[in-house]
């Protein structure tokens, strides 16, 4: 596979530019806005905070968690699309395949409507035990049977998961109307109005899903090169797939919990990731972090001027983004059957 960065030099300096891409668009974040903010001034309410300046408590208290949110989720999403990958050698996956979207926002609509629930905060654990429980589901499914999990099941199980949710989701709904206004918002992926305070908690699980995938690099290089050949190198295969399906449930599990429902991020950056440096998950990591984290910051950005004085959810714009994208790789992967 041909890619624009072959040689380990050119990897580190295409990393540089992946960091220096991250960074703009994180100050580019805290800038633009309903009210703009000379970058200058951003710098000044960062490190010399002045509360009788009206940018920069707008700035503090408002675009700064809300962009540190959009970073994390981009990052989280993205690295677990690229393991997902990995794991189903299917170029189609991503954390919406596994369920946890789908079981996500269900556990969210019966919460709203049998025990009334409306607090984000409860949103947000609620949100993380249905991603998980669906994973769970999902994972019980693909390894059924005497043939153990292989990615043809984990998909069709995942599939099924998903189609099994979302049903149950339409089925609250529409007996409950009163739900579906209470959650609307969250339910098409939004980072507006989050609080670090919500992520705090999550933070943690998420971190240690980054530092994991870290360091399984070069076990999933070995898997994805086959399982016989894994296995005759002497890698546990069972143990590398239950790690990376942990993995995948903290940081996408982590993601919708906070963010909602926002998709494509897991699809797009792993595939960017493997044009720039190939097929080695010890660089594909990294970049999908940095390019995750700066495309849902740059939709974030759109979000708020495409409908201004409104904002459109986050969710929405990477579903704009994301679903050319995902026809042009049906197609290609069609033309070649």
């Amino acid at each position: 596979m041909t890619h624009l960065f072959p040689r380990a030099g050119a990897k580190w300096l295409g990393l540089g530019f992946a960091l220096l891409l991250f960074l703009s668009a994180f100050a580019a974040s805290l800038a633009f806005g309903q009210t703009p903010i000379r970058l200058s001034v951003v710098w000044e309410a960062l490190f010399h905070y002045d509360k009788s300046v009206q940018e920069h408590v707008i700035i503090t208290t408002s675009r700064l968690s809300r962009s540190a949110i959009a970073a994390v989720i981009g990052a989280s999403l993205a690295i677990a699309g690229a393991l997902l990958q990995a794991l189903t050698k299917n170029a189609l996956a991503s954390p919406s395949t596994f369920g946890i979207n789908s079981g996500a926002i269900f556990f969210i609509v019966a919460a709203a409507a049998f025990f009334s629930v409306s607090s984000m905060v409860h949103y947000m654990w609620i949100a993380f035990a249905g991603a998980a429980a669906a994973a769970l589901m999902v994972y019980g499914l693909g390894s059924a049977g005497r043939s153990g999990m292989s990615p043809m099941k984990f998909v069709l199980a995942g599939a099924a998961i998903t189609a099994l949710f979302v049903s149950l989701t339409q089925g609250v709904l529409v007996t409950d109307e009163q739900s579906l206004e209470s959650v609307l918002f969250w339910l098409a992926g939004s980072v507006a109005g989050r609080s670090v305070e919500m992520l705090l908690p999550i933070l943690p699980f998420m971190v240690g899903g980054w530092i994991a995938a870290l360091v399984m690099g070069h076990s999933v290089n070995i898997l994805t090169s086959g399982e016989d050949v894994a296995k005759g190198l002497g890698q546990k295969t069972i143990w590398v797939k239950t790690a990376m399906i942990v993995v995948i449930v903290l940081l996408a599990g982590g993601s919708v919990s906070v963010g909602g429902a926002i998709g494509f991020i897991g699809l797009i950056i792993p595939h960017i990731a493997r044009g720039l440096v190939g097929i080695d998950y010890r660089w594909i990591i990294p970049y999908c972090a940095l390019l995750g984290g700066s495309l849902l910051l740059l939709a974030d950005i759109a979000a708020r001027f495409v409908i201004m004085p409104q904002e459109m959810p986050i969710g929405v714009m990477t579903a704009l983004i994301g679903t050319p994208f995902f026809i042009y790789l049906a197609r290609r992967r069609a033309g070649r059957t």
